[in-house]
């Protein structure tokens, strides 16, 4: 079952859209230029947020989602009766949206530099000392040089257009650069032969192997999930843990509240035993001829033979000394007569790439 538990509340904030001035989320018009909060704009979280203690703010909290008139579009709380604007019915009012879960916002810098005169300012304040200007959001706070510009020549209601930070396409590209790089030379390392050696074949060698399986008592413990159908002396248990996640949800009035959900997590864990085939014993034969041969051995009814394997190996003297060549079947393994000469391709670490007659 789930639970959760009210931590308190927090207060938003908004950018106003004629100047980019960040206000606090209560505030119903810009502390920058005076205009009026749009009905469209929407609350973020503040980078310093912290749970607010005054009582005052945190009935406005519990209040529940402001109201927009619906004569003159001024933003009301939602324990309002008539606008305090023109003093319209709210009833013909809406309601702003309320109910969604809100991401944190970027860590603040410790300075954030204004993008209208340059003045560095504390990272948590929204406008700058300086000039007034409003200062950027943290995600947009690392901005180009600009030239300063004296303070009385600015306007409280100029907008600023923040540029954006520019990919730095330079660093992706060397970086793919030398991973382009490092698989070329993996390649002409590994792959493209770099010295080709005629070879004769002065002795070969094979080996192969039997399995003998037996069906075994298997035990298994701790562990996690349903325990397989055909298991037996089956004991379970499970083990729970609780879960928590803190979610900041927007109240639709300039605050949100920071709620824990918590619900149990269980895994059940299990002790059981299974019959299960196993190699009791691998039969080996070896030769120094083309002809592979394979043990038959004897099995009881509780037994049976398992996948065969072989491995082959080919010696070849060269002008640089014997190599060894490891042939992936049997049929490429009996063209290796005693005596035929054949042309090896190694690559640049002495590699064998490839052996043709």
């Amino acid at each position: 079952m789930d639970r959760k538990e009210s931590k308190g509340f927090v207060q938003l904030e908004w950018i106003c859209p004629n100047c980019d001035g960040r206000n606090p989320g209560p505030v119903k018009t810009c502390q920058n230029c005076g205009a009026p909060q749009p009905e469209n704009v929407q609350f973020h979280r503040a980078a310093d947020e912290k749970l607010i203690r005054d009582e005052k703010s945190v009935a406005a909290a519990k209040a529940g989602a402001d109201i927009h008139c619906g004569f003159c579009g001024t933003r009301n709380p939602a324990t309002a009766a008539a606008c305090s604007q023109c003093g319209a019915d709210l009833k013909e009012g809406k309601a702003r949206a309320a109910g969604q879960v809100l991401q944190a916002a970027p860590a603040a810098p410790k300075v954030v530099t204004c993008t209208n005169c340059g003045a560095e300012n504390p990272g948590s304040e929204r406008m700058c000392a300086q000039c007034g200007s409003p200062l950027p959001r943290a995600a947009a706070s690392v901005q180009p040089p600009v030239t300063p510009r004296p303070a009385q020549t600015q306007t409280p209601a100029m907008k600023v257009n923040t540029p954006q930070k520019k990919t730095n396409w330079l660093l992706f590209g060397g970086i793919g650069a030398l991973l382009l790089i490092c698989c070329i030379a993996a390649v002409l390392m590994f792959a493209i032969p770099s010295k080709t050696l005629t070879g004769m074949v002065t002795d070969v060698q094979w080996q192969t192997s039997v399995p003998v399986q037996e069906i075994q008592a298997v035990n298994h413990s701790n562990e996690s999930g349903n325990p397989p159908s055909d298991a037996y002396n089956v004991s379970c248990h499970d083990e729970s843990q609780e879960v928590c996640e803190d979610k900041t949800i927007d109240k639709g009035n300039g605050y949100a509240e920071v709620v824990r959900e918590c619900h149990t997590e269980s895994t059940q864990y299990c002790n059981y035993t299974v019959d299960e085939w196993n190699t009791i014993q691998t039969y080996t034969l070896d030769g120094n001829d083309l002809y592979p041969v394979y043990e038959s051995p004897n099995v009881s009814s509780d037994q049976r033979l398992g996948s065969s394997s072989e491995t082959f190996h080919v010696f070849l003297s060269t002008d640089d000394g014997q190599i060894t060549y490891e042939p992936s079947s049997t049929i490429e393994f009996q063209q290796f007569e005693i005596g035929s000469q054949w042309t090896i391709k190694l690559n640049a670490v002495g590699g064998v790439v490839s052996v043709e007659r």
